[in-house]
């Protein structure tokens, strides 16, 4: 007689083997606060019988405890895990909820409705092969419902059911239901939603949720368990869509192997098949699909596979195999859409990595043309983008990457920006096109470089990066280093902050976006100067971490030498030789460094300098002895 255990795992396993080969629908759940997101999330779990017994009674506790529906099971409960959530009867976070039917299985995500929360809707809807949008019957269309039907169609989720909830307090109404089904298509067609189902439901009796019920004979559609059953997987759409796999691996285990790892992205790829690498252009055929089980004839989107190719050339990681027919473009500047999700704003000219599929490349917002009002779908002037913020920008690399415009392929068009300093996700944005300026525009050859020009000079090019508060002594320093360089006969260039304001940004001011601009031209400028073989001193405070970080990653290898004068705030202020610190303590000169304006010193400086404790004679003589310590000077 078999053991219990031995039948309980066979148990296991059959139900393992049945959900094996089933299709995954991705789908998320939207809509404005209460209109009853996860009460239907709850249902559908509950309808799926894939809870357990200990699950149902905790349900069943809380449903007394912090329950909203009178002695009925509040199935909202299953998903508003937060304490704060159940508390509030609202959803902060995106929840995540697996269920399956004998049909197929399902990843929900239930995404809040409130429009601080924009950035975890659209975090919750990146993956979505569909989406719910839930509409109260008793209120319509309101500001929420536009805001989310504006993110879905940036997203590019191409499913849509409009689940109009809460039938049974509108006495399951036909005319109210037609009145919303025609007051939202209106407002769709703004946004070009074609792809929408409507459907009238009420979560919390199960009507046209998982069976029709009786109350609604004039609905003749598919319920929402039916329509989500049969709807198409983006995976099967991608099959038929151009090939497209970002390597993510070069597998050389020995030196008779060679080959190409990744996931396919799109498309579908067999063994002959001619093949571009972008961005290099270079092509070649495949020779052999490999895998862990063995070689395939062909290989379809959503799998990871080894390309052998019949050539070797040269493809590193971040490259994009393309079908030789139909490559993916390659740019290094574009238009895209940027949802900003940090804290911190964005600002244009501050260097982020950006992460586009298996790439990785520096990356700035050059320029924001403006922000969508996520409510009103207006467009306003910005200068940066807050937290939540969407806007329409420019986007430039430091060197030109495979894409695809993200509504063709989200995978080769959706990125991410990361915080170059604290490696934080701060930004999530989707490709459009690629600028015909950045087509047109290429590095030009010359003949003479900066090596021939240094060595014409008699010296190494090398920038000096002089940063500290305002009065902590960086322009008197580096006016005496230069002279001592001069004295000796090097040839020298000193851009000080205070002169280049006075021509080359005499348009900015002082606010964080303007700064970072002021640093991003002079150290564009700097790299001229150091190219044409000089030594060049700049004096700025240059108070962000981030543009330093930016102008020292425009230099080559010990060509930027960043020395931090380091003067107290006291002595600073003591000193105040342009009288700007009594001006801001006075309210008079806003975001001043130091004062209402943070400084972020220098974590690792080349040369840290105790400015109060040194004379500018010593000071001098101390960059002098590093120069010369570098071999930089003789």
């Amino acid at each position: 007689m078999a053991h219990a255990s031995d039948m309980i795992a066979g148990d296991i396993e059959g139900y393992l083997k049945a959900h094996e080969h089933k299709g995954l629908l991705r789908f998320i759940t939207c809509g404005s606060v209460d209109d009853g997101k996860s009460t239907l999330i709850g249902r559908l779990l509950f309808e799926s019988k894939l809870l357990f017994e200990d699950q149902l009674a905790a349900i069943e506790a809380d449903s007394k405890k912090y329950g909203t529906q009178g002695e009925e099971m509040d199935f909202a409960l299953l998903v508003d895990g937060l304490a704060a959530e159940r508390e509030q009867g609202i959803t902060i976070d995106v929840a995540y909820r697996f269920f399956s039917t004998d049909k197929r299985k399902f990843i929900v995500a239930d995404t809040p409705g409130h429009e601080q929360y924009t950035r975890n809707m659209v975090t919750g809807a990146s993956t979505a092969d569909a989406a719910i949008l839930m509409v109260d019957a008793r209120h319509g269309i309101l500001t929420q419902t536009r805001r989310h039907s504006f993110l879905m169609s940036l997203i590019g989720i191409r499913h849509i059911v409009v689940a109009i909830n809460k039938m049974d307090l509108v006495d399951y109404s036909k005319a109210r239901f037609d009145q919303i089904v025609d007051e939202y298509r209106a407002f769709a067609k703004q946004l070009g939603l074609e792809d929408m189902t409507f459907i009238p439901l009420s979560a919390l009796k199960g009507d046209n949720v998982i069976e029709h019920g009786h109350h609604m004979p004039w609905y003749h559609g598919p319920t929402l368990m039916g329509y989500l059953e049969t709807v198409e997987v983006d995976e099967e759409r991608l099959q038929h869509t151009p090939f497209r796999m970002p390597v993510q691996w070069v597998n050389r285990p020995h030196l008779d192997f060679r080959g190409f790892t990744g996931l396919i992205a799109s498309g579908t790829v067999k063994p002959g098949d001619a093949i571009r690498v972008q961005p290099s252009g270079k092509t070649s055929h495949i020779k052999r699909i490999f895998t862990y089980d063995g070689d395939l004839e062909q290989a379809i989107a959503g799998q990871s596979v080894t390309l052998l190719l019949e050539d070797e050339i040269d493809i590193s990681r971040g490259d994009v195999i393309s079908g030789v027919d139909a490559p993916a473009e390659t740019a290094d500047q574009f238009e895209t859409t940027l949802v900003w999700m940090h804290d911190q704003p964005l600002l244009p000219g501050r260097p982020y990595l950006m992460k586009l599929g298996t790439q990785s490349v520096s990356a700035t917002v050059s320029q924001i043309k403006y922000q969508v009002n996520v409510n009103t779908l207006e467009h306003a002037a910005a200068r940066q983008l807050d937290l939540n913020g969407i806007g329409v920008c420019t986007l430039s690399l430091s060197k030109p990457v495979a894409f695809d415009p993200y509504q063709e392929n989200a995978d080769t068009g959706g990125y991410i920006l990361i915080d170059r300093m604290t490696n934080n996700t701060v930004g999530a944005g989707m490709l459009h096109f690629a600028l015909r300026r950045s087509q047109n525009i290429h590095m030009q050859h010359v003949d003479i470089d900066k090596q021939a020009r240094g060595i014409a000079k008699g010296q190494k090019p090398v920038l000096l990066w002089f940063t500290g508060l305002s009065g902590a002594g960086k322009s008197t320093i580096a006016n005496r280093v230069e002279k001592k360089l001069h004295a000796a006969g090097q040839h020298t260039y000193l851009l000080d902050g205070d002169n280049v304001r006075h021509g080359l940004n005499r348009d900015l001011g002082f606010t964080d976006a303007d700064r970072v601009e002021n640093i991003r031209r002079v150290a564009e400028v700097a790299r001229l100067m150091v190219d044409a073989g000089l030594i060049v001193l700049t004096a700025f405070i240059s108070p962000f971490r981030s543009e330093r970080r930016m102008a020292r990653d425009l230099m080559e290898e010990g060509e930027f030498i960043e020395i931090f004068v380091d003067t107290p705030l006291e002595v600073a202020e003591e000193r105040d030789p342009k009288g700007l610190y009594k001006k801001a303590r006075r309210g008079e000169l806003k975001n001043f460094t130091g004062i209402d304006s943070a400084y972020e010193a220098p974590e690792d400086p080349e040369l840290h300098l105790q400015a109060a404790k040194l004379s500018t004679e010593e000071a001098a003589d101390a960059v002098i002895a590093l120069l010369r310590e570098r071999q930089l000077i003789g």
